[in-house]
């Protein structure tokens, strides 16, 4: 695994507190960890999902991590306590729903909850993936709408807006009624390495469905644009079958927002290279990479795969020296900065 783009920071290295997988995080860098900027006061906490990536938004905004405690008993139900003062405070909590999505949305909740009877003046979840994203519509008769379950949930519980990266769905915001910012990570990923190393390529959608986002990179690389053909047979599986645009002779990135189990990416790239591309690259926002995910990449024909750091990579992933990582953590950072101080945000949308 690679590190790509990141922030230049006033402090030195900083402390990364408990290991992802621990269930107790309670890294500070001060005493009092509600940071007053400008007269108003605003703290940031995270759950156990990505908090590496909460501490370096701190790190960003020079401020400090809230403290706060996530824990588990032992039959499994989820405790957590604000362990400072938080009455008339801004308060953001970092926490991607990724895997295991159903702990990570309880602990989002729960937290939420402890700020809200703790008399946090507002309280914004910052879930840069939205886990049940895909869920979005019924797909066959008796099924659920699970995203909007979970924004029925995470405004039952007292959040007053929601920041997110790339969602699967972009009318996922329709389904609150509250206030919803939805960024994108291709700035980020463009600034810290696209724009250097891809310039003029061949932006590829894997499927019909990601070609809006392929034409937006395809415009800022001063590329031609491609699409993929797909044919699912069952869930989690896909079969490539028509390639529509020219790639022969050409760089081609293939970009999408969530990589689950590399199925698509991996079909789509070896029919890229049967068609006579000169070399297959990826640009994900979201690695979830479950199930053979990592093998499927390494066997590809992938030259690499830039993905952002909305959800932690696991240990067989960070040791795949394919993939290379981008930071949200200055873009995440900037939004929550904006929303503190009730800036614009719009300029973050583009």
């Amino acid at each position: 695994m690679t590190w790509l783009g990141g922030c230049n920071y006033k402090r030195g290295p900083f402390p990364l507190g408990a290991a992802p997988h621990a269930l107790v995080h309670t890294p500070h860098f001060r005493e009092d960890a509600v940071a007053v900027v400008f007269g108003k006061s605003m703290s940031i906490f995270t759950g156990n999902a990505n908090p590496a990536l909460a501490v370096e938004i701190c790190k960003y905004l020079d401020c400090p991590l809230g403290r706060s405690r996530v824990t588990q008993f032992s039959d499994f139900e989820t405790f957590a306590v604000i362990e400072e003062n938080v009455r008339g405070v801004d308060a953001f909590v970092v926490q991607p729903t990724c895997a295991p999505v159903n702990d990570r949305v309880m602990e989002l909740l729960i937290m939420v909850d402890a700020l809200r009877r703790a008399s946090a003046s507002s309280i914004t979840a910052v879930i840069p993936y939205y886990g049940y994203a895909r869920q979005d519509r019924k797909v066959a008769p008796r099924t659920p709408i699970s995203a909007k379950l979970v924004a029925s949930l995470l405004e039952a519980s007292g959040v007053d807006r929601v920041l997110s990266v790339d969602l699967h769905a972009g009318q996922i915001q329709g389904f609150f009624d509250i206030p919803f910012d939805h960024l994108f990570a291709m700035p980020a990923m463009l600034q810290s390495h696209l724009m250097e190393h891809y310039k003029g390529a061949v932006v590829v959608s894997p499927d019909a469905g990601g070609v809006e986002r392929a034409r937006a990179y395809s415009k800022r690389l001063n590329g031609t644009l491609a699409i993929i053909d797909k044919r699912r047979e069952r869930a989690n599986e896909s079969e490539v079958m028509n390639i529509i645009g020219d790639v022969a002779g050409k760089r081609c990135v293939v970009v999408d927002d969530i990589l689950d189990t590399a199925g698509t990416m991996c079909n789509a790239a070896r029919a890229l290279i049967a068609a006579g591309a000169a070399s297959v690259s990826a640009s994900v926002t979201h690695p979830v990479l479950s199930g053979p995910a990592i093998a499927r990449i390494e066997e590809s024909p992938l030259e690499e795969v830039i993905v952002s750091n909305t959800v932690p990579l696991s240990e067989a992933g960070k040791a795949c020296k394919k993939i290379k990582v981008v930071s949200v953590a200055p873009l995440l950072a900037e939004a929550i900065r904006r929303i503190h101080h009730s800036d614009s945000v719009s300029s973050l949308f583009v």
